[in-house]
């Protein structure tokens, strides 16, 4: 479909929301579709380079990697996170510096690591001591970072389980490294996918500075520190980014000062590996109902379940593996005859698609009675969704849409890999130029993705 423009009345700026009625409507749409807002993305990079600008993020690729956020992040000049063969050679493919990637997974296979000693990808990640080892036979230019296990009790999703290597033994394996001729360059640390605790980095960043200086005991040249992931990307947080932010920055400023007594800049490297950070928000998702049933309950009253057309072996499985709590919203359109404030509230509980019982998305809430066709949306499902995502029982992944405002189309267009963009927004030549009949602040792109 070619791209077409939605002029908004009453000089309202249009939403997402209004991408996803427009969707519905002139597509006769029935699939599930998500709508992806790229100014949020953009917005939370400048957010990120106000706020931290020392932290130089290098974007986890495991937690989106939709062809358009990966092009759109190269094109801000940010690094990469990867964790496999595969996702160093995806972000490879789009012209990235072997020197922006960091392969921060402390457990590799030995074929990869070959691979990455094959491409120039240097900058990798250990806990172990046989994995030094590995490393030693395979990658001897390899630059290693320590990652060390810290206080992850305040995340969503506590990584230190599987790996980081407790801090007493910082001294042991920095020890190994030296004896077995292995490069070490600095320290890392995650405090857990989703933190909810600022205080966490705090101390984790204390930690990392106990690393710095048993390396350079030993005479390694510790100039590069990585503090790993945990930063909000979402609305319902029990911490603010702000608020890690500050944290971060105040311990930085006094474990790793960026300029010395004598007013001589530090030549350490600081960088994190942010993902949910920079796509949770920017991503909605839009279910329709396929089928409803109505069930006595003992209370003589009567309790609904909605299948929708996408469930936990697609983007819900973020509610399994990412313990994500999605909010279900109902979707209303202006022109119904009854509006959902007028419709009475049943117990509700959301299914998805498949043959499987375990496909369950929601139980137990109140909602308004909504039929057969009407759709529901889900905010802030760009995290670990399609990521992780399968085609099981035949039920196909939901297709992408774009957000575009149009003075952000006109900034797309000056980056360098625009034509790469444009192809995949499928918009080329005289129809990617915004209308000049349209005030950019009163018109929108609607590009669908097929």
């Amino acid at each position: 479909m070619k791209t077409s423009v939605l002029e908004q009345l009453y000089g309202q700026t249009p939403t997402v929301d209004d991408i996803i009625r427009e969707t519905i409507v002139s597509d006769n749409c029935e699939d599930a579709f998500y709508v992806v807002d790229i100014q949020d993305i953009l917005r939370k990079h400048k957010n990120w380079l106000l706020k931290m600008p020392r932290v130089q993020p290098f974007y986890a690729v495991k937690c989106n990697s939709t062809p358009i956020v990966l092009e759109l992040l190269a094109s801000l000049g940010i690094g990469f996170d990867c964790a496999s063969k595969a996702e160093i050679d995806s972000i490879l493919s789009l012209g990235i510096s072997p020197k922006n990637i960091i392969y921060a997974n402390p457990c590799k296979t030995k074929s990869f690591i070959k691979h990455a000693a094959d491409v120039g990808v240097d900058v990798m990640t250990f806990d172990n001591e046989l994995e030094l080892y590995k490393v030693a036979q395979l990658h001897p230019n390899a630059r290693m970072v320590l990652r060390i296990k810290v206080d992850d009790s305040h995340s969503v999703c506590r990584l230190g389980l599987k790996f980081g290597a407790d801090i007493e033994r910082a001294h042991h394996l920095l020890q190994t490294a030296k004896n077995i001729g292995v490069n070490i360059i600095g320290c890392s640390f995650h405090v857990g996918s989703g933190c909810e605790s600022s205080d966490a980095y705090t101390e984790a960043i204390s930690n990392a500075k106990y690393v710095f200086e048993l390396g350079r005991e030993l005479g390694f040249d510790m100039t590069f520190l990585d503090i790993g992931g945990g930063f909000p990307g979402t609305s319902i947080t029990k911490v603010t980014f702000d608020e890690t932010a500050k944290a971060v920055n105040e311990a930085l400023d006094l474990h790793f000062p960026a300029t010395d007594e004598f007013g001589n800049h530090s030549n350490i490297t600081i960088i994190a590996e942010p993902g949910r950070y920079y796509v949770a928000s920017a991503f909605t998702l839009a279910t329709n109902i396929i089928a409803k049933r109505a069930v006595p309950m003992e209370d003589q009253q009567i309790a609904m379940m909605y299948y929708l057309n996408d469930g936990v072996y697609g983007s819900f499985n973020c509610t399994i593996f990412d313990h994500w709590e999605v909010h279900p919203i109902p979707f209303h359109f202006e022109n119904c005859d009854d509006g959902l404030q007028l419709r009475q509230n049943h117990l509700t509980t959301i299914w998805g698609p498949t043959c499987d019982s375990m496909d369950c998305i929601k139980r137990d809430i109140v909602l308004p009675e909504l039929h057969i066709g009407e759709w529901i949306i889900f905010r802030e499902m760009g995290a670990y969704t399609i990521a992780a995502g399968s085609t099981f029982n035949g039920f196909k992944m939901p297709s992408l849409q774009y957000h575009v405002p149009s003075y952000t189309l006109e900034m797309l267009q000056k980056l360098p890999n625009w034509s790469r963009i444009s192809q995949i927004l499928d918009i080329n030549g005289e129809e990617s130029t915004p209308m000049d009949s349209f005030d950019a602040d009163h018109c929108l792109e609607i590009i669908p993705v097929h």
